[in-house]
């Protein structure tokens, strides 16, 4: 429901010309960019057709941590013993509890961003918006009737949706998309994950650690295909450990059910079954049905919305932020974004730096990168120096049995300037940010490794791959050979 008085606000700026903007879509970019409007001493209207904070917040990154934090304290829980603390009688998930508890949680933070946007005077309407013309937005409330919106600028941020193709006709019951993975009532026992991309390959770890069995098929040759060959050798390996099966380099044709179980035609190899598949192929933008065509915003042939480095589209006076223009799409990105959109909306002149944007993908154990692969470093025709370093020489990695991982850090062979950094281990997307400011401001490795690490801590892990770039990391052997 739209915060109250959102509508009577509405016609008083109507009355009293314009919003200096309208914005389509209430996720990371669409409120961000309100409040940052406001924080500018603009007025702004944040149209959103669902719950606010978008498929991060309600079907996403928030849901799925949840859960992921659950299962984790569940595997902490049965390898008690490791830390020698005897744990007696069964310890068990109940999948109904875990979900509540998701939902409280991602409850709270909707509310949240509605009392944020009423603490900034941002007008929140709750409907379904298409854009009619060049700062005119039409909107079907949900609690009835129209209104219309006029705003000097329009941003559009309406994000994506899980991909779909013929061959995996998502019902939301026997094959589900990752919004339906958050939801479910029940563990299946057996869970067939069509994609090992990192949507994929969280749900994998999390639904393995419940109690499922896992079996994920990527079409390309490996996990995590986008990321760095080492760290999806690497998570491989974890996902071996932990008994899910992986297969690589395989396409599945087609999807059925037969009785009360899920085949899976796998070409060139045995079919497989599960009472349960999971789709996890890539998303789609939501530019249809916004009315773009009308005002001539040009997309890419894959939807996306093209636009510059200060987000303006081909139309001007109309923004697009997050994963509308495809992309990194990621949460902070699209808020990172919306920032530059709604700064050069109220005047001013910025343009997005996506140097060392951090990730994190959250399996077991985790994967922190920013900056290039060395597979990228090396197409660029970049000399590369590599360093690294495994958590298991780590003293405090040992006392928190947290031994799995590396980091790999990428310099250029003739600058020193650090590439890109890869972290897999505990708290790897967390420890990943000193990384991020190191290639944003462009810093070189012998820079970072003069900083001094407290110790023990996880982050001595980087300060020794970052040694290990020119040989002198203290905590490993020499080598003969470089």
């Amino acid at each position: 429901m739209p915060v109250p008085g959102a509508i009577a606000r509405a016609e008083e700026s109507m009355a009293a010309d314009t919003y200096d903007m309208g914005v389509v879509g209430g996720g990371p970019a669409g409120y961000v960019a309100g409040v940052r409007v406001a924080q500018s001493g603009g007025r702004c209207a944040v149209i959103e057709r669902d719950a606010l904070g978008g498929t991060c917040l309600n079907w996403g990154c928030i849901p799925s941590k949840s859960l992921i934090a659950s299962a984790a304290l569940l595997r902490n829980i049965r390898n008690a013993a490791d830390y020698g603390i005897e744990v007696r009688g069964e310890v068990r998930a109940d999948l109904a509890a875990l979900i509540e508890r998701k939902d409280k949680i991602v409850e709270g933070l909707v509310n949240g961003i509605g009392g944020l946007l009423k603490a900034h005077k941002v007008d929140h309407l709750a409907g379904e918006a298409v854009i009619e013309g060049p700062g005119q937005i039409r909107v079907r409330l949900k609690a009835g009737g129209e209104a219309e919106v006029r705003a000097a600028n329009v941003l559009i941020a309406t994000g994506s949706r899980p991909a779909q193709i013929p061959a995996f006709p998502i019902d939301g019951k026997h094959i589900i998309s990752s919004d339906q993975a958050v939801r479910l009532k029940e563990l299946p026992r057996r869970l067939l994950i069509v994609g090992a991309g990192v949507i994929g390959c969280e749900f994998g770890c999390l639904y393995r650690e419940l109690g499922a069995e896992v079996t994920m098929v990527e079409l390309l040759d490996r996990a995590l295909p986008l990321g760095d060959a080492d760290v999806s050798k690497l998570i491989e390996r974890e996902l071996r450990k932990q008994k899910i099966k992986l297969l690589t380099g395989k396409k599945i044709v087609r999807v059925e059910r037969r009785g009360e179980e899920m085949a899976a035609q796998v070409e060139g190899a045995d079919a497989l079954t599960a009472d349960l598949v999971l789709v996890s192929i890539g998303r789609t933008m939501n530019t249809d049905k916004l009315g773009l065509e009308k005002i001539g915003v040009k997309l890419s042939p894959r939807g996306e919305v093209l636009v510059d480095a200060g987000m303006r589209t081909s139309v001007p006076g109309v923004f697009a932020a997050g994963d509308v223009i495809g992309g990194m799409m990621l949460a902070h990105v699209a808020s990172a974004e919306a920032i530059v959109a709604a700064e050069n909306a109220m005047g001013g002149d910025v343009a997005m730096d996506y140097r060392g944007i951090p990730a994190g993908i959250f399996t077991h154990p985790e994967v922190g990168t920013a900056g290039l692969t060395e597979e990228q470093a090396r197409k660029e025709g970049r000399g590369v120096r590599v360093g690294r370093f495994q958590m298991r020489v780590l003293g405090k990695a040992q006392a928190e049995r947290a031994i799995a991982g590396e980091v790999k850090v990428i310099a250029d062979a003739s600058t020193d300037e650090i590439l890109g950094v890869h972290v897999v281990g505990e708290h790897a997307a967390d420890l990943i940010h000193e990384a991020a400011v190191a290639i944003r401001h462009g810093l070189k490795a012998s820079q970072l490794g003069a900083v001094v690490h407290s110790h023990p801590t996880l982050s001595e892990a980087i300060m020794e791959a970052v040694h290990d770039v020119h040989g002198e990391a203290i905590h490993i052997p020499p080598r003969k050979e470089r």
